[in-house]
């Protein structure tokens, strides 16, 4: 008898040590490919703006940061089916997908603009992109702007599940042009040699309710204590400065502040 209780009391020991270690773990679901947000290197690591914040949250949070890969569109699903635990992954916060999840506070912003051949003469507007075949990302807030605004005037909105794909086809004429989020279109793309001979063409689109307030972490409904804990280390990192070096780093000179 004193032997199987011993064994039972090992048994709750053990629980509560796992238990102890899943509240000090977090785990951060993204899609590695939307550099300057999130990318791997060479070598096959993680980096980026998202990663370095994620890092930083989890480090003001007393946390141990990990990642889970899934494609951007999977990323809902995913953390609902408990696959990870918080979306880490220049995900805006938008009425349709409240509706989903929850988030916790904005912790970033960036402008929304069209990507184009610099001699096209395009415009970010139904009238100048009418017959226009333009790519989005799928899942995104673009592709929600771009479907919303434009699909309905005649413009193609084509729907990738990778943003890379979505380069290559705007390089070999399959596509006039895309919409994206201006630092990841740069760094992305028109930083690289494949993005010669194009550019951002006129201002950054607007649309509050489907642009979204901002972009944060994705949390499961109802997960009220990782929000709050989340929350006061976004407190801490924006204190600190940290988001606004990293911003300096990846972005460059865009301005990142939550409006």
């Amino acid at each position: 008898m004193k032997s199987l209780k011993t064994l039972i009391a090992a048994g709750c020991l053990l629980a509560a040590g796992s238990t102890l270690a899943a509240e000090n773990t977090m785990r951060f679901g993204l899609e590695a490919l939307y550099p300057p947000f999130e990318s791997k290197s060479a070598s096959g690591k993680l980096e980026g703006f998202d990663i370095d914040l994620g890092n930083a949250v989890c480090a003001a949070a007393q946390l141990k940061c990990s990642w889970v890969e899934t494609s951007f569109d999977s990323l809902i699903p995913a953390l609902k089916a408990r696959k990870f635990d918080a979306i880490n992954s220049a995900m805006n916060v938008t009425e349709q997908r409240r509706q989903a999840i929850d988030f916790t506070d904005s912790i970033y912003q960036v402008p929304n603009r069209l990507i184009a051949r610099t001699d096209s003469g395009l415009m970010p507007n139904a009238t100048s992109l009418a017959g226009k075949h333009i790519g989005v990302l799928q899942g995104s807030i673009q592709e929600t702007y771009a479907k919303a605004h434009w699909a309905p005037q005649g413009v193609d909105v084509v729907s990738y599940q990778d943003q890379n794909q979505v380069y290559l086809d705007l390089t070999a004429g399959r596509l006039d042009a895309t919409l994206v989020m201006a630092p990841s279109g740069q760094s992305g793309f028109l930083a690289h040699p494949d993005g010669k001979g194009f550019a951002f063409v006129g201002d950054a689109v607007s649309d509050d309710k489907i642009l979204g307030e901002g972009i944060a972490f994705g949390l499961r409904k109802g997960d009220d204590a990782l929000k709050k804990k989340l929350n006061e280390a976004i407190v801490k990192v924006k204190q600190q400065g940290t988001v606004g070096e990293l911003a300096k780093k990846y972005f460059g000179d865009i301005d990142v502040t939550v409006k």
